[in-house]
């Protein structure tokens, strides 16, 4: 995928607020803040526009914009529009980075497009602009314990809860592969990012030892209150 003079828009979904920070759900906000600080700036940096936060950076020659929409998760299409609209970024450069219950915790998994899957920020998002857009899907796996994993009240009592003792003990190295993820994205697209990431369930790989596996072999050296 070759990327435009637009730049990308690189979004991190979650909800506002200190009693949602560190919810499952906001994972996404989680990856964008530990991405702002890698590329040499920090979640302070971030100003109120489009009714979310947003970041604007030069990475390796390209612009890129780091946004965490402020409207709640269930109508985050519409600051990701704004924005989307206001720096002219084309469909196929918008990356939106989300928790995903069908993945279990550590695995990342890069997609084109597709479905909401019942995710209220990507339902959101397909209204407003489509579902041709990329994913970064964050596995947050499903409830564990005694009961009915797949009910909704459990299913959103998880995701509105907050990462395990054992699970916040790797969550460090799950946000810097994420940041690989996006990474390796913006440098060479989906597809390399697709076959670095896709097929690994829980490694630890450096973005260097992620770029060399994504090279093609035998060859030299992408409301009022929380919502689900």
């Amino acid at each position: 995928m070759a990327a435009t003079d637009a730049g990308w828009l690189v979004i991190g979904l979650g909800n506002p607020g200190r009693d949602y920070a560190d919810n499952r759900h906001n994972v996404g906000f989680m990856v964008v803040d530990e991405l702002a600080s890698r590329l040499g700036s920090s979640p302070g940096a971030f100003r109120s526009k489009f009714g979310s936060e947003l970041l604007s950076l030069d990475v390796r020659g390209q612009r890129v914009h780091l946004q965490k929409p402020q409207e709640f998760m269930n109508v985050s299409g519409g600051p990701v529009q704004r924005a989307m609209a206001f720096f002219r970024i084309p469909l196929a450069q918008v990356l939106v980075i989300h928790d995903e219950i069908d993945l279990p915790f550590l695995r990342l998994q890069v997609k084109i497009g597709g479905g909401h899957g019942g995710h209220n920020g990507l339902r959101s998002i397909s209204q407003a602009i489509g579902p041709d857009y990329l994913r970064l899907r964050f596995g947050v796996g499903r409830p564990a314990g005694p009961g009915h994993g797949d009910s909704r009240e459990r299913v959103t009592g998880h995701v509105l809860g907050s990462f395990s003792r054992a699970e916040r003990e790797e969550l460090s190295v799950a946000l810097a592969r994420a940041c690989d993820a996006v990474e390796l994205i913006l440098e060479r697209g989906a597809t390399s990012a697709m076959n670095a990431f896709n097929r690994d369930t829980r490694a630890k790989d450096t973005l260097e030892s992620t770029k060399e596996a994504a090279k093609p072999e035998g060859k030299p050296g992408v409301p009022t209150k929380a919502k689900e």
